[in-house]
């Protein structure tokens, strides 16, 4: 039996692993996929403080208090950010880092110097303590592969994202070596695979290419969970 730990990106809670979730546990693994602080479900607990680093510390305690070895952490989008910061935090914990579509910025790079965004991509909305696109937004781009009725199901339960979880600092992080893989979504526009493939060169990580855009967790769970499965044997 393996630990997997499933972190959501921005705009996200727990409900984007869903279907992937069921599948390994179908399989026999213990799972877990929290949903973070000022988010989807979660969101009105949003507050200044939250930050990635105070992401990456609620799932480190979540590995301490659940007693989890090992553990094979994946991470979606922005919460490449948040896996790197927890390995950080719990290193003894981790036994594979697992990069699906995600973010890993280097010392002094902030995401908006790898994210790539098209010229007629309207501005995200603005609250006070977050942010986020609009409904028509994430129909157009984030879920753009998703069809009906899976498209209305995650445009309901998209949330926007607290402010201060775009960054955090990485540079103990990339300080030392990882056992990592990076699985590139070939129908998605961010991160860039440029970006990606800098992140597995750094880490000297797997390289897998997987024919879906940027959530395969939600739209295409069997290859997401059967990839993930093959995390577990390595």
């Amino acid at each position: 039996m393996a630990n997997f730990v499933l972190v959501h990106g921005s705009f996200q809670g727990s409900w984007i692993w869903k279907p992937t979730v069921r599948l390994l546990r179908a399989a026999g693994h213990e799972v877990h996929a929290p949903t973070m602080e000022g988010c989807a479900e979660r969101r009105s607990g949003l507050r200044a403080s939250i930050t990635a680093t105070t992401m990456a510390e609620e799932v480190a305690d979540l590995l301490f208090y659940e007693d989890l070895d090992k553990v094979i952490i994946a991470g979606t989008s922005s919460s490449g950010i948040i896996i790197s910061k927890v390995a950080e935090l719990a290193p003894d914990r981790i036994g594979r880092l697992v990069y699906i579509d995600a973010l890993a910025p280097q010392p002094g790079e902030t995401v908006a110097d790898i994210v790539i965004r098209p010229p007629d991509q309207p501005p995200y909305i603005e609250a006070e303590l977050a942010r986020g696109p609009t409904r028509a937004d994430l129909a157009k781009y984030l879920f753009g592969d998703f069809e009906p009725p899976l498209l209305d199901w995650a445009m309901d339960r998209a949330t926007l994202h607290p402010k201060g979880a775009a960054a955090a600092d990485l540079t103990q992080f990339w300080a030392r070596p990882w056992p990592a893989t990076v699985i590139y979504c070939t129908q998605s526009a961010n991160p860039p695979e440029t970006h990606q493939r800098r992140t597995a060169e750094k880490l000297g990580a797997d390289w897998i290419e997987m024919e879906a855009g940027h959530y395969p967790m939600l739209n295409h769970p069997e290859e997401m969970a059967r990839l993930l499965l093959l995390e577990a044997e390595k």
